[in-house]
């Protein structure tokens, strides 16, 4: 079943490519960062204990962005004062900085955070006269594309929701854990939300690189009959979002464009390079996605939209799938083990089993060629191949979050509240690499494109 759903976002894909309907724009961004914006653009940026990365991606924004009707809002909490010391240096005075400070002693939920961000963003503009035309979100460890804010300006003109691409940055001290993020981002920001936009469902919010029309926020807000647009309750407040954003009648786009240099637009960071962040990390988002979001927003009509919840939820139902595919895996060895010593009886699969398992690896050979297209159209040929023989790292990381989704989701009905069981982060793009080196990181992946 697994592989049929996802042969039927391959075809679709394909087709609609030969068909000349799917393609990454290319585009000239010589002179784009450089633009002027149409009118106010606001970035929302909630952190708690981020005081090691907040500094670099607030200083790297606002040199990315020299616009003037930029403003970047830090959502921070009274009792982290080294968040708030950070991301001031990483200002150096500039005046489109703004500090929100929660009443609320933190952590309380990332949600929590943003409507309260929210909330002093909506003070400033009936304090100015001046209202925002174009809300962004990011996260605190986030290195933005200098070309983003002017395209999201650009692109909000012809919807109320725009998503850019994600694109994790490989780690060669955690090959293994912290690189499986790349071939994951690649083929679902390559492949399955570009035909999810294609088809014209609802498009989730990735919770960093996106805007939001001024307006469609204000109507969001209004819906729930509340300060912020934000659901508090929610573990993936922002794919919430997006989707909501479909549901109230918006305009949703996936926008894919190249820069001169053959380089993706999108939002780089670094993701979990240990087991134990990275479970914690898919944990949350299948929780929140797949568990939560059955709860909250049910099951939409129409096939289209059903077929695209269906794809979000199945996280649980995979992660017992592939425990159950390894534990047989297993037994099957330790059972032909047995045969070759003569302790069990020989046994003989018949046609319809036979059937199946060569459908199955013929299946898993077509996802293991789809996984090194995608990672090193994006990445270059040689993480392509680690993409593919990182599958049982990815697997495994899956199984565990799984089963940590399910025991927190067990919480949650017992009566508990949802809380920020965010990730720790160390280190920053910005600290390693500047622009020369991230214009050259896909060299190798232009032949492969």
């Amino acid at each position: 079943m697994g592989a049929a759903d996802e042969l039927a976002i391959d075809l679709i894909y394909f087709f609609k490519r030969l068909r000349g309907q799917l393609r990454t724009i290319p585009m000239s961004t010589t002179h784009l960062p450089h633009r002027q914006l149409s009118g106010l653009a606001v970035v929302m940026i909630p952190a708690w204990h981020e005081d090691k990365v907040i500094g670099h991606t607030v200083a790297h924004a606002l040199s990315a962005w020299p616009h003037p009707d930029l403003r970047i809002y830090v959502g921070c909490y009274e009792n982290d004062p080294a968040t708030m010391e950070a991301a001031m240096r990483g200002a150096a005075g500039d005046p489109r900085l703004r500090i929100v400070i929660n009443s609320k002693a933190g952590p309380t939920s990332k949600a929590d955070c943003l409507n309260r961000i929210y909330e002093a963003m909506a003070h400033d503009e009936m304090r100015t006269g001046h209202p925002a035309r174009m809300v962004m979100l990011h996260d605190a460890e986030d290195m933005v594309d200098p070309a983003a804010l002017p395209l999201l300006d650009r692109a909000i003109e012809r919807a109320e929701f725009v998503q850019l691409p994600v694109l994790p940055l490989p780690q060669p001290d955690s090959r293994w854990i912290g690189s499986h993020y790349c071939e994951e981002f690649a083929e679902s920001h390559g492949k399955s939300m570009v035909v999810r936009a294609a088809l014209a469902t609802g498009l989730p919010a990735a919770g960093v690189g996106c805007a939001f029309e001024r307006k469609m926020l204000a109507e969001m807000a209004r819906q729930r009959g509340t300060v912020g647009p934000f659901a508090e309750r929610s573990l993936t407040e922002d794919y919430e979002l997006g989707l909501r954003v479909a549901l109230a009648g918006g305009r949703s786009r996936f926008l894919r464009v190249r820069d001169d240099a053959g380089r993706l637009v999108a939002t780089r960071a670094y993701f979990p390079s240990d087991i134990a962040s990275a479970v914690q990390q898919k944990s949350r988002w299948i929780h929140g996605i797949a568990l939560q979001g059955w709860d909250r927003l049910g099951w939409s009509r129409g096939f289209g939209e059903w077929w695209m919840r269906l794809r979000d939820r199945r996280g649980p139902f995979a992660a017992l799938v592939l425990f159950c595919g390894y534990l047989l895996l297993v037994l099957g060895a330790l059972s032909s083990l047995f045969r070759n010593h003569g302790y069990v009886p020989a046994w003989k699969p018949d046609a319809l089993l036979l059937w199946l398992l060569w459908l199955n690896l013929a299946s898993f050979l077509w996802r293991a060629a789809m996984r090194f297209a995608f990672t090193s159209r994006e990445y270059g040929w040689g993480e392509g191949l680690r993409a593919v023989l990182r599958i049982p790292v990815t697997n495994v990381i899956a199984i565990m979050a799984g089963r940590r989704a399910f025991f927190a989701y067990l919480s949650t009905l017992r009566g508990a509240a949802p809380k920020w069981d965010k990730t720790e982060h160390d280190t920053h793009p910005a600290q390693a690499f500047d622009e020369s080196e991230l214009r050259s990181q896909r060299s190798l992946g232009e032949v492969a494109r």
